[in-house]
């Protein structure tokens, strides 16, 4: 389906800001200001400066928590988003609501309790944003995520993303038969995205810890939806009158 971009100069602008520079600017931001995220449900709550505040902004990550304080701008972040910063960039530690810094193992526990699914989504998440994806939640089109090319104020979203898995195959409730995958690709199809399903294969692994994410193997498959008024060849007015 291609890019939709936002206006005149979007493309442009995305190309001069690549989202990888943008998002190793936050990762360094972050470092240099030992950050630290609170745990909070199903979700971490991480306190940000006027830097950090434009580069979350920027790179797509958490979304801005109106409170009273006006010196402070808190960003409520994902289990995904949180556990990305923390794991594969290494650049945000995460503490729990007792007040103690969560490792790791910890952390993916903690996840792993609030939803059981989390292992599957964490590594789908992780396997777009390290191809410079923007992903974000796809709740209010009946998906799991959707995919950016870049910033969603530059273009639409490209892709609608299911998560499924060898050992959860219908843990989101969808695709069980024909009609499900029908009326999946009719609402892609009504706000121009293309069904992306993206198939976590443990390989037999299981999930006990963080570690296991490197035996994950990862099948990526994009659904369209096939008419059959489309005709292979080109009709003349002589053959179209036969």
């Amino acid at each position: 389906m291609g890019p939709r971009w936002k206006g005149k100069g979007a493309e442009a602008k995305a190309l001069a800001e690549p989202m990888s520079e943008i998002v190793s600017q936050l990762q360094s931001s972050l470092t240099r200001s030992d950050s630290q995220g609170l745990l909070s449900g199903c979700s971490v709550l991480l306190e940000a400066g006027a830097e950090q505040t434009e580069l979350l902004n920027r790179s797509c990550f958490g979304r801005p928590v109106i409170t009273a304080e006006k010196d402070k701008q808190w960003f409520q972040l994902s289990m995904e988003e949180a556990f990305y910063l923390c794991h594969s960039l290494g650049c945000l530690k995460i503490v729990g609501e007792d007040n103690h810094l969560k490792n790791d193992e910890e952390l993916w526990q903690y996840m792993k309790s609030r939803r059981e699914t989390f292992p599957d989504f964490y590594m789908a998440y992780s396997h777009l944003r390290i191809k410079n994806w923007v992903v974000r939640s796809g709740s209010q089109y009946g998906v799991d995520f959707v995919a950016y090319r870049h910033h969603p104020a530059l273009v639409h979203s490209e892709y609608a993303v299911l998560v499924l898995s060898e050992e959860n195959e219908n843990a989101n409730g969808r695709l069980r038969v024909w009609s499900d995958f029908d009326c999946t690709i009719r609402l892609c199809g009504s706000v121009a995205k293309t069904l992306l399903v993206i198939h976590i294969n443990k390989n037999g692994h299981g999930a006990t810890t963080p570690l296991c994410l490197k035996k994950y193997s990862v099948e990526e498959r994009t659904i369209t939806r096939w008419s059959a008024e489309q005709c292979r060849e080109v009709q003349t007015p002589e053959t179209s009158s036969k």
